[in-house]
């Protein structure tokens, strides 16, 4: 049965991926749109540099047509300021919007933003309110298990949420004082599917990194679907090997070394495109270690393209790793 948002239809069970800072970009978002990822977001998005306008801000509502269904995930502390802001990016024509209570860290959630708004469900309720009311299009949330072990109120959050409006819910499974350490605990996303009460889709996330976990956690929690973030950053084809897996029960070989080198390539040039040559050649090097995971005696090849800001230089060592590593078997498949 096909999981529905609004009126986007995303087939049965989608691969979502996670809006990330630094990461959700448009040319990354590209390499996984081309490796089957059912949905996308941007990047998180502060309330406040949309309605400042602030040119960061508004360079992440840029989307594309080939992204589509595409959210636009935004972040905020004041219920008036997320108003505004859902009407500004309701300009940039997503299919959805999205609202951010799950973010950890200290300078979103130790400023009413992102998780924190777990320690005020009230809050909550209103703001997310004022942002259906502000827009014609569906409202999903992202959030947490709740602030802390003590706090688990993420049940509570997915009645109180739906009942208000929102059509779909991602929950990750630590709770804020975890941050990203630990084990995600996916037992209460699996209880608030059971909830009777419960009709809206609901998405599992964290730690979701192969198709065995995928397919496990399937079965297992129960979810609509599953967001996955840092495991498809240098390797966006997680999502067409699970979806392989999902289609034939069969394990798809990884990538070989020439279609690494060409992704990476496509990333390189799609950065810098949309951002400019220093700032896409810079930006891209958080990429190339993940890129090339596993091949071995990569440190040389990895520091140059580091160092390197010549657009054709980089482009030569690209060239080099291809030739170098040719016969090197496909490596690190997500099983």
């Amino acid at each position: 049965m096909s999981v529905k948002i609004g009126n986007i239809d995303l087939g049965e069970f989608p691969l979502l991926l996670a809006p990330m800072e630094d990461v959700s970009d448009p040319p990354f978002r590209f390499v996984c749109k081309q490796s089957g990822v059912d949905m996308m977001y941007t990047e998180f998005i502060s309330s406040e540099g949309l309605i400042r306008d602030a040119a960061k801000s508004r360079a992440k509502l840029d989307i594309f047509e080939y992204e589509r269904p595409i959210g636009i995930q935004i972040f905020g502390s004041e219920i008036d300021h997320m108003r505004e802001a859902t009407e500004i990016a309701t300009l940039a024509n997503p299919d959805l919007m999205d609202i951010n209570y799950g973010c950890p860290v200290k300078n979103v959630a130790c400023r009413g933003a992102g998780a924190s708004l777990l320690q005020d469900i009230d809050k909550m309720v209103k703001m997310t309110e004022a942002v259906v009311k502000a827009t014609h299009l569906p409202v999903t949330v992202k959030t947490r298990l709740g602030w802390d072990d003590n706090t688990k109120n993420v049940e509570e959050v997915a009645e109180r949420l739906q009942d208000i409006g929102i059509q779909a819910l991602t929950i990750h499974g630590r709770t804020r004082a975890q941050l990203y350490k630990g084990e995600a605990d996916w037992t209460l996303i699996r209880e608030i599917k059971r909830n009777p009460r419960i009709k809206i889709p609901i998405f599992g996330n964290g730690d979701v990194d192969s198709i065995q976990k995928a397919a496990d956690w399937r079965l297992e929690y129960e979810i609509d679907g599953i967001m996955i973030g840092r495991a498809a950053i240098g390797y966006p084809w997680i999502f067409r090997e699970i979806r392989h897996f999902f289609n034939t029960g069969e394990i798809l070989a990884g990538p070989t070394v020439e279609e690494r080198v060409t992704v990476c390539r496509t990333h390189f040039e799609k950065s810098i495109a949309w951002k400019g040559p220093k700032v896409g050649v810079f930006e891209m090097r958080r990429h190339y270690a993940n890129y090339f995971k596993g091949l071995p005696d990569f440190k040389p090849y990895r520091m140059l393209l580091v160092k390197e800001d010549n657009i054709e230089t980089i482009h030569s060592i690209l060239d080099e790793v291809a030739d170098k590593y040719h016969n090197i078997l496909p490596v690190g498949e997500m099983a």
